[in-house]
């Protein structure tokens, strides 16, 4: 059997490195905002390429204390209009309506599976306040049109970096000399925007064995902001200067991710590998690959097909494992029902056909040949 993903497999060659680290916080005594979440702090926003990261309870509450921060800044407030893509997990449209803020839904390219550039500027109103984009599937979501209109409108950029811990923007037309991106080619996701928040659940590429969170940013004001938040309102000792909550990303947790962060980027590689293989074997004319991208770090890799139902059993009747990733799209889910009615039919034929195949660095070579090829016959 081909598991869709193993997680004890995928963690199993850190495993002395996991349990060195939580014997370091047991051997410690000190269990939460303690030396190992600083040090995982300092490492992770080293990596991304930030100034400040924020550890929190997870990826949710990352992005709504984003939000949360920049209401207090006095730069949104309710009722307000936040860009989102119309095809992401409800994670990202959570984070706004727990705010009082307004999503708009904006299509994705169903080539890249990711917002479509071309359509942000028409959903822009003398409300908009941000544009949210999803680095869904570990896929790049960021285009240089997407930074020049955030410019040009005055609108945040925030990042929702769940899937795409490792990932780089590499754009052709700012390495061949374009003034505005320049400066952000070979930038790591999370660093392109304003905010940027992370998750470590653990089927993520960099994942936690339970719940973790961060925020990323360059903004000092920001990060400070987010830091009491999720500390229940406070930078001071029973003192709260705000209405926060708890969302502390635990001492355990920082050890452990810190322990895996340096494995990050030669895990991603593999996957980058497993996906090479599906590219250039996969070759049915009833399942479609996404458009093949400079520097996915494979979170998921997507296929469409408009029998996706039957593909998937098919493929576990012989043997592979398969998610969806999302079989119900937001505007469709009982919990939005006021959106109900809503046409997106780009969402709705990739929620309808995508499913996800087996891609993660303990996939073996061969095994992805021989999902390929069982695909090839299908």
């Amino acid at each position: 059997m081909i598991k869709y993903l193993d997680l004890k497999a995928v963690n199993s060659p850190y495993d002395e490195e996991i349990r060195s680290a939580v014997r370091r916080v047991l051997d410690s005594g000190w269990y939460l905002k303690g030396e190992a979440t600083r040090q995982f702090e300092h490492d992770y926003a080293e990596y991304i390429g930030t100034r400040h990261c924020v550890g929190c309870g997870n990826g949710l509450d990352a992005l709504t204390l984003i939000f949360r921060a920049y209401k207090e800044m006095g730069v949104m407030q309710d009722g307000d209009e936040v860009i989102v893509p119309a095809n992401t997990y409800i994670a990202s449209i959570l984070a706004v309506t727990e705010n009082r803020l307004n999503p708009v839904l904006v299509e994705p390219s169903i080539d890249t599976l990711q917002i479509d550039d071309t359509l942000i500027e028409q959903a822009i109103t003398p409300r908009t306040r941000a544009v949210m984009i999803v680095h869904l599937y570990g896929r790049c979501a960021y285009t240089e049109r997407i930074g020049n209109l955030c410019r040009q409108y005055g609108l945040k950029l925030i990042e929702d970096n769940a899937q795409a811990h490792g990932c780089v923007f590499k754009d052709n037309d700012s390495l061949n000399g374009s003034v505005c991106d320049a400066v952000l080619s070979h930038r790591k996701t999370g660093s392109l925007g304003d905010a940027a928040g992370h998750s470590f659940y653990p089927t993520k590429n960099l994942g936690a064995l339970g719940d973790a969170g961060a925020v990323t940013t360059n903004d000092e004001e920001l990060a400070a902001i987010v830091r009491a938040l999720g500390n229940y309102g406070s930078s001071q000792k029973y003192v709260f200067d705000y209405l926060g909550r708890n969302s502390r990303m635990d001492e355990l947790q920082a050890a452990i991710l810190d322990a895996k962060l340096s494995y990050l980027d030669a895990d991603n590689q593999r996957r980058k590998e497993i996906a090479a293989i599906y590219y250039n074997k996969v070759n049915n004319p009833a399942v479609v690959c996404p458009q093949s991208e400079r520097d996915s770090v494979y979170h998921i890799f997507p296929v469409l097909c408009n029998r996706r139902d039957q593909l998937r059993q098919y493929l576990l009747d012989h043997g592979v494992g398969t998610d969806i990733h999302y079989p119900v799209p937001p505007h469709q889910q009982q919990g939005y029902k006021e959106w109900n009615k809503l046409s997106f039919p780009i969402t709705e034929r990739i929620h309808r056909e995508e499913l996800s195949l087996p891609c993660n660095p303990i996939v073996t070579k061969e095994e992805a040949s021989h999902v390929a090829d069982l695909i090839n016959a299908f």
